[in-house]
């Protein structure tokens, strides 16, 4: 794909202060992580924003870039894609309104593919761009509501923390979400502060860009129906598989878990297809054998996480001497509620499945990308309680 990333005529940035960045030169290749950076970027054959440290992109004759995964099951890796597997889905969502007359806001660091994505797209198809990663939630809500925007790129864990916050947004229209599922609990909070919003959910990797769709006519448990263009195929094993014109190119340096076959991509997520709608069970990474049947820890989480009591949860596998493996959730949120919660876990999952205990953090270990750290969970947790 040659095409590239344009600034639009009547495309606006804004940095978190407020002021306004216009297009500059580059300085080269690697830019910094933020307004100033973006604002250079945009034009480059090929460029990355953030860490300075490592090597510049190389040459090639496809306008490309760098971005990062989110790293939630150990390092996030570099990955190069072209600017035409992105350019492909700012046609397809400007069908949501972006563009002239629309004012875009992302909450996180632009190193991550998200935030970096609804900032650019803003910029490609003309809307007014306003980068809140500086400030604090309570503060972003604030600017959301002060700098009337219209369309939000979040993660579940940016728009938790978001939630706490204080006043309406009146003018938000749509709120686009990626990462993973909204809970129950969590979408009511988000339509109370922005009840005119619609809410979009995708399903979607850095490497893949965008598989699923979800809107309002969706399966509860399910992620959405393909994003168009996407072709999704679910192998006899469960794994998912996907050909779309969004895919990335490969990793630089180290590998992540993305494979290759015959043109399509997986990055090992399993789950089923059923009536058009794609349900996911969870990495095959976490997988793991409980009583001998195989668990998805991700399923159990959003299973807690539409309990009253809970904010966040992460289940982690622990060895067991009498019974091999064994699940213990870590948990954040009301802690009056265990028993009520171990109680929905048994009768959800069954006395071998479910966690056998919960344990209660007060400070949630965050990835920049706004995931829950899983390795720093693992080193805090300490087996037998």
């Amino acid at each position: 794909m040659t095409e590239r990333f344009r600034w639009h005529p009547q495309a606006r940035l804004f940095g978190g202060a407020g002021s306004e960045v216009c297009a500059q030169p580059p300085l080269g290749p690697v830019l910094a992580d933020g307004a100033e950076g973006l604002a250079q970027a945009i034009g480059l054959t090929a460029f990355r924003l953030g860490a300075m440290d490592q090597p510049a992109p190389a040459p090639t004759d496809t306008p490309v870039f760098e971005t990062l995964t989110s790293g939630s099951t150990g390092q996030p890796r570099r990955i190069l894609r072209s600017q035409g597997s992105w350019v492909a889905s700012f046609t397809v969502n400007a069908a949501f309104g972006i563009g002239p007359g629309a004012r875009v806001a992302v909450l996180g660091r632009l190193v991550h593919s998200l935030s970096l994505y609804g900032a650019v797209e803003g910029l490609h198809l003309g809307a007014e761009v306003h980068l809140l990663d500086s400030l604090r939630p309570d503060r972003q809500r604030k600017a959301l509501a002060d700098k009337g925007i219209t369309h939000l790129y979040a993660t579940p864990a940016q728009l938790r923390l978001l939630a706490q916050g204080q006043g309406p947004c009146p003018d938000l229209r749509l709120v686009l979400v990626g990462g993973s599922k909204l809970d129950p609990a969590l979408r009511a909070a988000v339509r109370a502060m922005a009840p005119g919003a619609r809410l979009r959910e995708f399903y979607g990797a850095a490497e893949a860009s965008f598989i699923t769709l979800a809107d309002e006519a969706t399966p509860e448990g399910s992620v959405g129906r393909p994003y168009p263009g996407v072709k999704v195929l679910v192998d006899p094993g469960g794994e998912i598989w996907v050909n779309s014109p969004y895919l990335f190119i490969g990793y630089v340096g180290s590998a992540g878990s993305g494979r290759w076959r015959d043109g399509w991509l997986s990055v090992g997520e399993i789950g089923r297809m059923e009536g058009g709608f794609l349900y996911l069970h969870g990495r095959a990474g976490r997988m793991v054998t409980v009583a001998d049947q195989n668990v998805f820890p991700e399923e159990i989480e959003a299973f807690m996480q539409a309990l009253p009591g809970i904010t966040r949860a992460a289940v982690l596998p622990v060895r067991d001497g009498l019974r091999g493996t064994v699940l213990v959730a870590m948990v954040q949120g009301n802690r009056a509620t265990e028993a009520d919660i171990l109680t929905a876990l048994r009768r959800q999952l069954g006395a071998l499945k479910a966690p056998k205990t919960l344990i209660w953090l007060q400070d949630w270990p965050s990835l920049p990308s706004g995931k829950t750290d899983l390795r720093a969970l693992e080193v805090q947790l300490q087996w037998p309680i």
